[in-house]
């Protein structure tokens, strides 16, 4: 008969391989745990829509206005857009929206205003055209001059008393256009003008080279396109 206290007590494998497994699954479970979890990278922040003044190209520079400090750019009749004002767009992601004013365009007379003949009345219709001469859409300005204060402004650099041109921007249009991406440039070209003075009978005029309106303003919204990545050395 054996004593107590030798008997040996057996533990079953299959009851040894559960404990097992559980110290190897919280190990793991604490391992785990005690890891930095991975910083996940910032998204890029996104590009940013900008306003800058446009860049022109005037045929027909009108001049600086007085009170305004603005460049006056006349708009020509044409057909061809290279005639025009040309709008260079800077290097942009998607869409560009232009936006200008467009004025119409009287030739101040002293004496005329002075002897009550001086009324005048403008309708100025020009086209914004792609380098192709797709036309993208029409823009209209219409004023009327009664008397000089009429006048949206006067350009400087002119003959006349107090230095200034008899030419004078009237009135005032503010022009909007969305371009595609694809679009580098679009010109801003004159297609006519209807003018009726004091004696009531209007007058069109569409002759090419014709200077019928003014633009000032000019301002493109865009998104700016990436710098190009650095060149590698070899």
């Amino acid at each position: 008969m054996t004593d107590d206290s030798e008997r040996t007590i057996l533990v079953p494998m299959s009851r040894v391989f559960v404990i097992i497994t559980g110290i190897v699954a919280a190990s793991a479970s604490v391992l785990a745990q005690s890891k930095t979890p991975a910083r996940r990278a910032a998204p890029a922040p996104a590009p940013k829509t900008t306003t800058a003044p446009a860049t022109l190209t005037c045929p027909s520079e009108l001049g600086l206005g007085v009170r305004s400090k603005l460049s006056f750019c006349d708009v020509l009749t044409g057909k061809d857009p290279a005639e025009g004002i040309i709008v260079t767009f800077p290097p942009h992601l998607g869409e560009v929206t232009l936006q200008f004013d467009l004025h119409n365009r009287h030739t101040y007379s002293e004496d005329e205003a002075r002897a009550n003949r001086g009324f005048a009345s403008y309708t100025a219709t020009i086209g914004v055209l792609t380098p192709d001469n797709t036309l993208l859409t029409r823009a209209v300005v219409s004023g009327e001059f009664r008397r000089q204060q009429d006048l949206l402004d006067r350009i400087a650099g002119g003959a006349g008393p107090g230095g200034v041109k008899a030419v004078a921007p009237l009135g005032s249009e503010s022009i909007s256009v969305t371009v595609s991406a694809d679009v580098p440039s679009v010109s801003l070209l004159g297609e006519k003008l209807i003018v009726t003075r004091s004696d009531g009978m209007p007058a069109i005029y569409a002759a090419p080279g014709r200077p019928i309106a003014v633009v000032s303003n000019a301002v493109v919204e865009y998104t700016p396109a990436p710098a190009p990545a650095p060149r590698r050395g070899r």
